[in-house]
């Protein structure tokens, strides 16, 4: 029999959801600063990110601050400017030597060495307590010279800039497509999800000039460009736009009374046969397979491509989330309000499924970084002009005897991503106590 009485408590759970969804962060949170070896190595990642942040203004061979007679110039900003484009780009600028410069007053940064520039002087392979032909001991190259003379101090800094946005973009990536599948997988299951007849003709229509136009037509475009993982999104847009014109042309069939009956499709059984066909080719093979393709490689494309093999993990995950969520009462309650699935899933489903989710991104922002530095040690996926810690590391084995290009970028990696894995296991611990 129905019960408005129960309706209503219904109600009210679900319009203390917010409230209670907060309590639980202020929880989770309280339990998270318990842990900690977490906490300090949330301490240590704020550390790495103001690094990554400023790396141009901690280390370059161009001044802060610089006056010359009547003239006051701040190269670096300037510099800054110019890379953002909000500065025309000018060619005396990027030409002068600013160290070889006389000045009245200067202030240059901590590492006064570009990550690119090599320093003839010096050379090659300067180890840090060699003797070094430098002014003054604020000139000294710390963590010595790569095998071109490059200060790997300076390496290392923009090294991490380079680590952490291939974590980051690489999980946005990942997150993304895991998000659209575990949804889809998890909320719907194998009956709930339902198309006209029309509709299912027609997406099996869209499938090949899909594919056609979105991914072989611009083959060659995604392989030569210099930004393959720019193209790539490219493609993917143009992909799912064709496959929406197709649904939209779908619309005025469904007038048609036999067009018109809906087909359960059993996305959750799909969706996990293609995840397992996924995961049972090895991560790094797929990733080197897809990097041998184009022929100009760059540190964006890499971000891509780890991306677009590593949302399994956060696709299941949220999958066994939302199959316990949609069956718990505020659901039921948001349903007899006659809220629609997209109101649920977004209003409500998600938000409080994706809490355990962070605990996978923090994981894979580690897998990330380590794959990374992997195919940075084996030369490919950074182009040239790419620093990262993979590449100093790939340095010392031309010369065994730098020992300096094997201990600080193997311990910045180590380091890193010893960091993201406690700062998620401090996660798991947080939400199983």
């Amino acid at each position: 029999m129905f019960s408005f009485r129960k309706l209503n408590e219904k109600v009210t759970a679900v319009q203390k959801n917010a409230p209670q969804d907060a309590t639980f962060r202020s929880m989770l949170w309280s339990r998270f600063q318990k842990n900690r070896l977490a906490i300090w190595s949330l301490r240590f990642l704020y550390f790495l990110v103001f690094i990554a942040l400023f790396a141009n203004i901690l280390a370059n061979d161009k001044p802060l601050y610089c006056k010359s007679g009547e003239s006051t110039q701040f190269p670096v900003f300037r510099e800054m400017g110019i890379d953002l484009g909000l500065l025309k780009s000018d060619g005396k600028f990027l030409l002068t030597k600013w160290q070889n410069q006389k000045f009245e007053s200067a202030i240059w940064p901590l590492i006064p060495y570009s990550s690119t520039a090599t320093d003839f002087k010096n050379g090659k392979y300067k180890s840090p307590f060699d003797a070094q032909d430098v002014p003054s001991f604020r000139w000294r190259h710390h963590f010595g010279t790569d095998q071109v003379g490059r200060d790997v101090a300076s390496g290392m800094i923009h090294g991490t800039r380079t680590a952490l946005l291939v974590g980051l973009i690489a999980m946005l990536v990942a997150s993304i497509i895991g998000i659209f599948f575990g949804v889809l997988s998890g909320w719907f299951g194998d009956k709930d999800f339902k198309i006209s007849r029309i509709q299912l003709i027609m997406n099996l229509l869209a499938i090949f000039p899909a594919f056609f136009y979105g991914f072989s037509t611009r083959s060659f475009i995604i392989s030569e460009s210099e930004n393959s993982g720019v193209q790539a999104l490219i493609s993917f847009a143009i992909f799912l736009g064709i496959f929406m014109l197709f649904n939209l042309l779908a619309k005025p069939f469904e007038r048609i009374p036999s067009l018109k009956k809906s087909i359960s499709i059993p996305l959750d059984l799909l969706i996990m046969r293609f995840i397992e066909v996924i995961n049972s080719i090895p991560g790094l093979l797929l990733l080197l397979a897809s990097v041998a393709v184009l022929t100009k490689q760059s540190i964006f494309t890499t971000m891509v491509i780890i991306g677009l093999i590593a949302w399994t993990g956060i696709a299941r995950f949220l999958r066994a989330e939302l199959m316990r969520i949609k069956k718990l009462e505020y659901i039921e309650a948001a349903r007899a309000l006659g809220l629609s699935n997209r109101q649920i899933i977004w209003r409500h489903a998600l938000p409080n499924a994706l809490t355990p989710i962070l605990i996978t991104i923090a994981f894979g922002i580690a897998g990330a970084i380590l794959l990374e530095a992997t195919l940075s040690f084996l030369g490919i996926g950074a182009s040239a002009e790419d620093m990262t810690w993979g590449r100093i590391l790939r340095s010392s084995g031309d010369y065994f005897s730098a020992w300096w290009l094997a201990v600080f970028p193997g311990t910045a990696i180590f380091l890193t991503v010893t960091v993201f894995n406690l700062i998620g296991e401090g996660l798991t611990d947080a939400l199983d106590n």
